[in-house]
């Protein structure tokens, strides 16, 4: 503990003590935002910090499948940076801190975990995940318009495939589903008989909803087979780019330019980077 007769006392914004951290980022945050801070910092609002925001989001998502450790640290600190910044802003207009953001959330995960905080019985992660959609309802304030929909609280911002998998989710918590797999294949099959109804009419606009309507019943397909369509999409296309990337290398070494071969040659090329990524313990 400092004296207050020491000459030189640490700057508690610049003090590192244990068990403080978030104590000690919000005092430097406060510092950034203050008179003599930092004209960047200063400068920022809400507006300007939300692409900041989902740039730091994805960069986490990214290390979240990595094994460096010291990367994700950072990158979780990316994102809770933002959140201090966002809190301080508000903080500044007399409206919550981050203190209250915390005690918040802390309130809402005991409300919504009456089975680990009360007396509530419940058979698995199905049941809990039902009485948490169920609790959420019960805290939304009244819509003056009507009752308030289970999938409102879906982001609209959501990446397309990440969306329509929450929506599903949502919906059959609320028992609309199929029973099993069997219907969403057969659902599958529906939407690509009619998509090829509308592809032989020649009907553009009819297309474009039977692909749309396609896409959601394969993400609906994933959300049965506990998959993940975002990430999965994104594997294909890591696989796909690495993929092509070996065909280009291969062309280029055989002295050929890939926008003149044929079709069966760049496929040979192809077979052969599925080879090589099968090899390096990928899969095909």
């Amino acid at each position: 503990m400092n004296s207050p007769h020491d000459k030189n006392p640490p700057d508690p914004a610049l003090a590192r003590l244990p068990g403080e951290g978030v104590a000690r980022l919000c005092a430097i945050m406060a510092r950034l935002r203050g008179p003599n801070g930092c004209p960047w910092d200063r400068e920022q609002n809400l507006s300007t910090l939300k692409p900041h925001l989902l740039e730091e989001t994805y960069e986490l998502l990214e290390t979240m499948d990595g094994a460096d450790l010291a990367a994700h640290a950072e990158e979780l600190g990316d994102v809770l940076l933002q959140v201090v910044f966002q809190s301080r802003i508000r903080e500044e207009q007399g409206q919550f801190t981050l203190d209250d953001v915390a005690h918040n959330l802390a309130d809402k995960l005991v409300r919504r975990h009456p089975h680990v905080f009360g007396d509530v019985q419940v058979d698995g992660s199905a049941a809990v995940l039902r009485n948490w959609e169920a609790i959420k309802r019960t805290e939304k304030k009244p819509d003056a318009e009507g009752p308030r929909s289970a999938l409102d609280g879906v982001p609209a911002a959501l990446p397309a495939l990440a969306r329509a998998q929450r929506m599903q989710s949502k919906a059959s918590r609320c028992g609309f589903d199929w029973p099993d797999v069997a219907g969403v294949e057969a659902k599958l099959a529906e939407e690509l008989a009619e998509l090829e109804a509308a592809r032989t009419a020649g009907d553009a606009d009819a297309v474009r909803h039977e692909v749309g309507d396609l896409l959601f019943s394969v993400v609906n397909l994933c959300r049965f087979l506990q998959v993940d369509a975002e990430e999965a999409m994104q594997a294909a296309s890591n696989r796909f780019a690495g993929r092509f990337r070996e065909v280009e290398r291969r062309a280029a070494a055989d002295g050929r330019d890939m926008r003149n071969c044929t079709l069966a040659e760049l496929d040979v090329y192809w077979e052969d980077s599925k080879k090589v990524e099968q090899s390096a313990g990928g899969t095909v």
